[in-house]
């Protein structure tokens, strides 16, 4: 019998053989797996700082001076909040339509990888994800965007990293405010400002489904794009919301029946010449980078309401002259309709014809502090980035003249002094050209006519050209230049007459500055602001404005050239302010502005809260049209500004320095008056006397030590009693074809005068003398041979006219002339 055949020991068994090199073959499988996967990707996973998570880029918020958003800086539209500030229906929504096993998984959702795997492997490419809130946060925050297999199994495992270093709760709050939601919104609380305006903390079940229903495809579903994609979105994540118990099927049925309230697209966030100067002046105190990216908090001095009405009213009235027969230029209509025509044919450009139709600039500030409450700095900030309230430097015209006469006024002319309005040889001031009569091409009218001697007053207030070269040539070309920069002028004027007439250009920004000095009684801040505080996203404030104030000028010098800007206002060049625009302050003062051959229209004014100047011109200096006076096209600008801050910014009557006194003066003569100065009798004898005398503001300092030389007082006066005459003066009868013609005896130009021209001069009554025997008049040439003879007015002739070298010579005073029984008078 056989012996039986002996069974081989397990080990040796193919079974146990087979089990075992599969045991193997899985171990090193799970081995290399470990090693060449785990190990690897875990070691690229722990390269990325985890702290990024939290380092989002937040719009930095401006704020107008009521505190109000007013627009942002941002290169990603963000506002990150905290948990507790989100709705918790926003967060229901999101776990609902993005990952339902949110609070389940450990960053890995195992079972939609599976899915998404095999769907995409048969379809040969990506075509699904199965992305969970903790992948797309890896994804967003270190820009994992690559559609790999690589990229996937990284973004597992860092996936991973964060979950086992961050709680749910902080996850999700670094989530919501990461991902972007559509239209520029990222962030919850970006999201519902912009399509609710609400904060994220106020959603509705309904609005925060919406939101939830974007994160699938964020512009295509934007409700701006497509409301009733953004509509069907909502329902099915509230349908989703029911399945996953996060709200009831009833709940769910009244927010679909609820139709969208969607906001419509914000423009806080376009640009404009505001926005642009607030950036550059942040930009420049924080830096480029921080300022879009950290989430500060800059309070602005704009005031939104102020600045809209500013830029409607230029708009407005720059059209209106474009409508004028006599305006020759481009239109921006014109400028627009060409610009479309050139965008389409030149698809790929970027650098279109610069415009050239007529332009404007207004800039308004606080008196007192000189904080900016409206800047526009053109028409369009679309079609010119260019803004002429600080790049542009133009002539500014007669609208300089009130710093002229501060300048003489602070050297202690008498406010009361009358000054020669007469045709003046433009050789000396060579405005226009070089020959001729100096032109009158500031006067605001185009009848202007010479009056002879005339008040300071008057001179200001009709923009006398001959008159105010005559006073500033008196004051000194150093001292208006020095003045004025010491007012904020920044430009170097030219040291030539020419510009007491504002031939030398300034910027807008430094004559607005300039003329905060008087509402600021002398005093002026040394810039002005529009930036008051900026604090950063922990609360920290890292910039405040300090007001401060420079001294310029004297209060009393100050006042006097207030008061006359203020008849300039009512009763001269800018009248029209009341008469036909219908200004409503009863305490502005302002001045005109205009420009050789129109190219330049200004108006410069103020009351005791804002300060506001308007500019209207071209680009390119060019006549706006003939005739086109500062009082038609910026002096309307400048009333409807001043009209809209009277709500929020009522002004006050400016006091009156203690030391300045009321001082009556002779119109004759422009010295303080005697009683005889008070009436004038008129040639018409229905027509009552008139007051010869008139009442200014002066310092102790200013004050002439005497009288009236020409009345006097009742035993010393030159002329006691004429009768019929409108002004006090004796009248010649002799026939002139008689006389001989008499030559001057001296120059009438003190000094090298290279074009050999009559010197202009002031009646300076601070020189004259009441002694008349204590000059000699200087001779006057006589007219021509006429027909018939003729009677000629002699004017009263002053010490000023007396050489200053010619000896004096005292004489007895001689009786006075008793004309009323002489028949040669009139």
């Amino acid at each position: 019998m056989p012996e039986p055949e002996q069974r081989k020991p397990f080990y040796r068994r193919i079974w146990f053989i087979i089990l075992g090199l599969l045991l193997l073959g899985g171990l090193g499988g799970a081995a290399y797996f470990y090693f060449a996967i785990v190990v690897r990707y875990e070691a690229k996973a722990a390269e990325f700082d985890l702290s990024k998570l939290e380092n989002l880029e937040s719009a930095s918020v401006l704020y107008d001076r009521f505190g109000n958003v007013y627009s942002k800086l941002f290169i990603q539209n963000r506002e990150q909040v905290p948990m507790n500030q989100i709705s918790p229906h926003l967060v229901d929504a999101v776990i609902s339509a993005e990952d339902n096993r949110f609070y389940e998984h450990s960053g890995i959702d195992f079972l939609g990888i599976f899915r998404a795997a095999l769907k995409n492997t048969t379809s040969g490419r990506i075509r699904q994800g199965a992305s969970t809130v903790t992948q797309q946060l890896a994804r967003n925050t270190f820009d994992l965007r690559d559609r790999t297999y690589d990229r996937k199994v990284l973004e597992v495992f860092l996936s991973l990293r964060i979950e086992k270093s961050l709680p749910k709760s902080k996850i999700m709050e670094l989530y919501l405010n990461r991902v972007y939601f559509g239209g520029g919104l990222y962030g919850a609380q970006a999201a519902a400002r912009g399509y609710f305006g609400k904060p994220a903390k106020d959603l509705t079940i309904g609005e925060a489904a919406m939101l939830a229903g974007l994160l699938k495809s964020p512009n295509n579903l934007s409700p701006w794009r497509n409301l009733e994609a953004a509509t069907a979105e909502r329902d099915f994540v509230l349908g989703r919301m029911v399945d996953n118990n996060k709200i009831t099927a009833a709940e769910a049925k009244v927010e679909q029946a609820q139709p969208l309230q969607i906001r419509p697209k914000s423009t806080f966030v376009s640009q404009s010449y505001a926005i642009d100067f607030i950036r550059q002046q942040v930009q420049d105190e924080l830096g480029f980078e921080a300022l879009q990216s950290e989430g500060y908090k800059v309070y602005t001095t704009i005031d939104p309401d102020l600045q809209r009405i500013a830029e409607e009213s230029l708009e407005k009235r720059l059209a209106e002259i474009e409508q004028r027969p006599d305006y020759q230029h481009q239109t921006h209509d014109q400028y627009t309709a060409g610009l479309r025509q050139w965008r389409a044919s030149h698809p790929n450009a970027n650098n279109p014809p610069p415009p050239e139709y007529l332009e404007g600039a207004v800039l308004a500030v606080d008196s007192r502090t000189g904080e900016i409450r409206v800047m526009v700095g053109g028409r369009d900030y679309s079609q010119s980035q260019f803004n002429r309230t600080y790049q542009a430097s133009r002539p500014a015209g007669t609208a300089f003249v009130p710093l002229v006469f501060a300048a003489a006024l602070g050297k202690g002319i008498f406010p009361g002094s009358l000054v020669d309005d007469s045709p003046m040889d433009n050789r000396q001031v060579m405005i226009g050209g070089t020959t001729g009569i100096l032109g009158e091409w500031g006067v605001e009218k185009a009848d202007n006519r010479y009056e002879g001697p005339i008040p300071l007053r008057r001179v200001l207030a009709e923009s006398k050209n001959a008159a105010t070269v005559r006073l500033g040539v008196e004051a000194g070309v150093e001292a208006v230049r020095d003045l004025a920069k010491k007012a904020g002028i920044s430009d170097d004027l030219r040291p030539y007459p020419a510009t007491f007439l504002g031939s030398s250009e300034v910027t807008l920004e430094d004559l607005v500055t300039a003329y905060t000095i008087f509402p600021g009684q002398g005093t002026r801040p040394p810039a002005l602001s529009i930036v008051s505080q900026i604090v950063s996203a922990d609360g920290r404030v890292v910039y405040r404005h300090k007001a401060t104030h420079e001294n310029v000028l004297d209060p009393g010098v100050v006042f006097e050239v207030h008061s006359f800007l203020t008849d300039a206002l009512n009763n001269g060049t800018g009248a029209k302010s009341r008469e036909i625009y219908g200004l409503k302050t009863p305490y502005a003062a302002g001045k005109t502005g205009t420009a050789y051959n129109f190219t330049d229209n200004w108006f410069m004014g103020y009351d005791s809260a804002i300060t506001c100047g308007v500019w209207v011109g071209f680009d390119k200096p060019q006549s706006i049209y003939r005739g086109a006076f500062a009082n038609d096209t910026a002096l309307p600008v400048w009333v409807n500004v001043m009209n809209a801050s009277l709500a929020k910014d009522p002004p006050r009557e400016l006091a009156r320095p203690i030391d300045l006194k009321r001082a009556e003066v002779c119109l004759s003569t422009g010295l303080p008056a005697s009683p005889h100065c008070l009436l004038t009798a008129s040639n018409d004898p229905s027509v009552p006397p008139r007051k010869g005398t008139f009442v200014e503001f002066t310092t102790a300092k200013q004050m002439p030590k005497e009288q009236c030389w020409l009345h006097g007082d009742g035993n010393r006066s030159m002329v006691r009693s004429l009768k019929n005459q409108d002004v006090p003066r004796a009248m010649s009868a002799a026939d002139s074809s008689q006389v001989a013609a008499v030559s001057l005896r001296e120059p009438t130009v003190i000094g090298n005068d290279p074009y050999n021209s009559v010197k202009p001069r002031i009646r300076d009554p601070g020189q004259m003398q009441t002694a008349k025997a204590d000059w000699t008049p200087a001779p006057r040439a006589l007219p021509v041979a006429t027909p018939e003879p003729e009677v000629r007015r002699a004017q009263p002739v002053g010490p000023l006219d007396r050489p200053e070298e010619q000896p004096r010579v005292d004489l007895p005073t001689p009786e006075p002339i008793d004309l009323s029984n002489d028949p040669t008078s009139l």
